[in-house]
């Protein structure tokens, strides 16, 4: 095992207890009933919550997740409360200046982030500008000189976040050393975050993997400081092995056994997404940045009771999956993601990869936007770029629908791109509208047809229909003893119909 402290690890009250694991695909039990004969109700069909949490034997067990996420915690800054000094660099020109936002913007969502976490508090900030953030030290002599001053001087600082993705494992050291409490990045922040909020499985293991190369970071760090003192390079027992050797060999195993159990995690992700295929439910990712709003329009749409949304960042890791309603009665199921942020790294999004990969198979794809926020434009290239980089099919991208949540938060909006649907989740505005482009999408993306069939009502005609395709509408021709009915019907069901009913 390593010896790093376990220091950034979340164990205050306040964080979700480790013991009460849920499956990282949840499906939402709101009308997840299975329906009888009598259909016009528009309950759901057939699939159950034992659909989703009959487990094969071979599946990861809690306690060995548990283990995995709890034996080696990255070194942070330690448990209880937190006061913490805000750097942002703010770079001038070359491949890192920011174009699309400004450093107060930045420095905004630092804050954010902090103040997102419980006993986290910011003491002091500072906005200083650098030509030369690839130096270990990110700032040039005097404006270094200038911020070491004001960090000593700042009383009671236990961490300093530089507002960076990522610090390389030189740059930490030689920051810790110049300011002599710990250093942070945004990636550890971040992740710091995901810790506290963890809840179910997949999510436990995903931290633990994006986890490894901060691991890999401070092991370069602490091995650095004892090959100075000769004792990284040293033998131990008869293994053949050095000290760095051990370290590293075991590193190594660690995110071997991580892998391992998320691919157990992501084949069963892929029997559910055969479940939810079979049974024949359009399924729609609702996606955007962090704290945009998607849950309160999922709990909108669905009128789910059981939706809690928070405002705060990332406070949904786990895809969850929640049973709504079309106009036309149709049944659809919204999944909803993990919010993006700007400036992570790419270990980081492949780290939850197996959660994302969801939003590859889905019908339709749904980006809300938090339309009121002063950086709406940067955050909607940030979402857009995560899913190109995850490689969204192109037919996924083409038909995606955007919509401008929180337009209740301004006057008399006016958007400027015509395609969007402006909306108030919370205050339910806007919602018809989008309801029924919905539909119009998921028509045409699952290629299910819109028919009139005749029926014979002494027949199981009329109800098998209820059962597996969408009625709506039923003319009765009493004299015939038949009905036209108005169905929405894919081709797979529509063959077993003709199969069954017509022989054909």
């Amino acid at each position: 095992m390593l010896y790093m402290h376990s220091t950034i690890g979340c164990y205050d009250p306040e964080c979700p207890p480790g013991g009460e694991l849920r499956e990282g695909f949840t499906l939402s039990t709101h009308s997840l009933q299975s329906r009888d004969d009598d259909s016009s109700s528009g309950r759901l069909t057939g699939l159950t919550e034992d659909d989703v949490e009959d487990e094969d034997e071979d599946f990861i067990d809690d306690r060995e997740v548990e283990e995995l996420f709890q034996q080696q915690v990255p070194a942070g800054v330690g448990d209880g409360q937190q006061r913490i000094f805000i750097v942002h660099p703010d770079v001038k020109w070359g491949r890192r200046k920011q174009h699309l936002t400004t450093a107060e913007l930045m420095m905004a969502e630092a804050v954010g982030l902090v103040n997102t976490l419980d006993n986290w508090t910011v003491v002091d900030k500072i906005i200083l500008s650098t030509k030369t953030p690839e130096n270990k030290k990110i700032f040039g002599k005097g404006n270094f000189l200038h911020l070491t001053e004001k960090i000593k001087q700042t009383p009671g600082i236990t961490a300093v976040f530089v507002n960076v993705e990522r610090l390389s494992a030189l740059s930490e050291r030689e920051l810790e050393e110049a300011w002599g409490v710990k250093v942070l990045d945004r990636y550890s922040v971040v992740l710091h975050i995901f810790r506290c909020n963890a809840r179910t499985k997949e999510a436990k293991l995903q931290i633990s993997l994006a986890e490894i190369p901060l691991l890999r970071s401070r092991l370069r760090n602490e091995l650095a400081n004892l090959d100075q003192q000769g004792g990284g390079a040293r033998y131990i027992g008869g293994s053949g092995e050095t000290f760095t050797e051990v370290q590293q060999r075991l590193l190594k195993e660690r995110e071997m056994k991580i892998r391992f159990a998320l691919e157990r995690l992501r084949k069963k992700r892929h029997l559910l997404r055969s479940q939810r295929k079979h049974k024949d439910f359009p399924i729609i990712s609702v996606m955007g940045y962090t704290n945009c709003g998607k849950t309160t329009l999922i709990k909108a749409l669905t009128g789910d009771s059981g939706l809690q949304p928070r405002n705060q960042l990332f406070a949904t890791l786990d895809v969850t999956v929640h049973a709504g309603q079309l106009p036309s009665r149709m049944t659809v199921l919204y999944v909803d993601t993990i919010g993006f942020l700007s400036q992570l790294p790419h270990q980081l999004i492949d780290s939850f990869s197996a959660t994302l990969e969801d939003v590859k198979h889905s019908d339709l794809i749904i980006h809300v936007r938090d339309i009121s926020h002063p950086e709406t434009v940067n955050q909607k290239v940030n979402v857009l770029n995560v899913l190109k980089n995850l490689q969204i099919p192109d037919r996924l991208m083409s038909s995606m629908i955007e919509v401008h949540n929180k337009v209740d938060l301004i006057d008399n909006y006016q958007s400027s791109e015509p395609k969007a649907l402006p909306i108030s989740a919370l205050k339910e505005q806007g919602l018809d509208e989008l309801r029924r482009q919905v539909e119009e999408e998921i028509v045409k993306s699952t290629g299910k047809h819109i028919l009139d069939l005749k029926v014979n009502l002494s027949t199981s005609q009329l109800s098998w229909l209820y059962k597996e395709a969408t009625v709506q509408d039923v003319h009765v021709i009493a004299d015939e003893g038949s009905a036209v009915v108005k169905v929405i019907i894919s081709a797979a069901a529509y063959g077993r119909y003709k199969k069954l009913f017509t022989g054909r």
